[in-house]
């Protein structure tokens, strides 16, 4: 069966062509799946009978099966999904007051980067997503909201992966979120623990696509020790690689830091971090841990994360403090599916 959620507008124009279609029907069935967000073939009126019969036969809008489903508190929408191969991957739709409607990605099944305060890192690697994979999951949220009258507004991939490790997909996929769902450039971000010559690679996509990065410590030995990566490439070439970043795509470097209890969230920590940052159009998300049961931190205190963004911004870096979203509902990255896993465990 050929996924058409893997297919590009080329790549629907030549399926359709190899069936004797004429190009405009190509164009009316990429209407129907991402305009009007249909995903039944039988639907697709336009299109004629043995054309859709055929499409129901030999192809498929998309392969995610949803394993489970958790709605929040506060509105976040969390699923896990199983893959035609038994794979469980993770994405998450917030919604704000604003009217913004965000999806979370997830790239990879599993994770490399071994990240020690990460649940998808814990789990480790199973393989790569394919672009339609990465692109169904914000697809369907879109179609679930223009069903209701709203849209997806924003995308980032920081679910389960590490992005730049599946680069040529994840680099395709974003072209796809901006071409087939309509969604600006500035209005992607992509995450990634710190592997510089993607950064780099990725600079020259000439994308305006959002940057962010998981810092979450001032010294190499102490990011070390937390995320693996740090021992391929030190965090002097990782904030020379955003500097180049910068400066190629204009764009402003959003910084990630998980707040942890004792371990990071020190006036001394806040006041080395903005020197470290001093010279770079940044931002810093301060995002207060959600426990995983792999590692023994807890979240900081809310009074010492203000005293941080404080001391941040005596140093003229902007910060804030991240809701935590969906913590009643296993939102973090990897969570979900380790619960599930546990659950299925003898």
């Amino acid at each position: 069966m050929q996924d058409l959620v893997d297919l590009d507008r080329a790549g629907l124009a030549d399926l359709l062509a190899g069936w004797g279609q004429p190009a405009f029907r190509a164009r009316q069935l990429h209407g129907w799946l991402y305009e009007r967000g249909e995903a039944d073939f039988g639907a697709m009126l336009n299109l004629p009978a043995p054309l859709r019969q055929r499409l129901s036969e030999e192809a498929t809008a998309g392969t995610l099966q949803v394993a489970t489903e958790q709605t929040s508190r506060d509105g976040t929408i969390k699923r896990l999904y199983r893959l035609p191969d038994g794979q469980l991957i993770e994405s998450v739709l917030m919604v704000y007051a604003s009217g913004r409607r965000t999806a979370c990605i997830s790239s990879q099944a599993g994770c490399a980067m071994g990240c020690a305060f990460c649940a998808t890192g814990q789990m480790g690697f199973a393989r790569h997503l394919t672009v339609g994979e990465i692109v169904e999951q914000a697809w369907i949220y879109a179609r679930q909201l223009q069903a209701r009258g709203e849209r997806l507004s924003n995308v980032v991939l920081m679910g389960m992966g590490e992005p730049f490790h599946n680069y040529d997909a994840a680099v395709s996929a974003i072209r796809r979120i901006m071409d087939d769902l309509g969604i600006g450039a500035r209005h992607i971000t992509v995450s990634t623990v710190g592997l510089v010559p993607a950064i780099r690679r990725f600079a020259e996509e000439g994308f305006q696509v959002g940057l962010a990065i998981s810092l979450h410590a001032t010294t190499d030995a102490q990011r070390s020790a937390m995320m693996p990566v740090n021992r391929r490439w030190d965090i002097a070439e990782l904030i020379a690689a955003c500097a180049d970043y910068q400066a190629i795509s204009g764009r402003r470097v959003t910084f990630e830091w998980a707040l942890i209890d004792g371990e990071n969230d020190s006036e001394a920590e806040a006041h080395r971090l903005g020197q470290l940052l001093r010279g770079l159009s940044c931002h810093v998300n301060l995002i207060p841990l959600n426990p995983t049961g792999g590692y023994a931190g807890g979240p900081t205190r809310a009074e010492v994360a203000a005293r941080f963004v404080e001391v941040l911004e005596s140093h003229g870096i902007p910060a804030t403090v991240r809701v935590r979203r969906g913590i009643d509902i296993d939102a973090g990255c990897g969570q979900l599916k380790s619960t599930v896993l546990k659950r299925q465990a003898p």
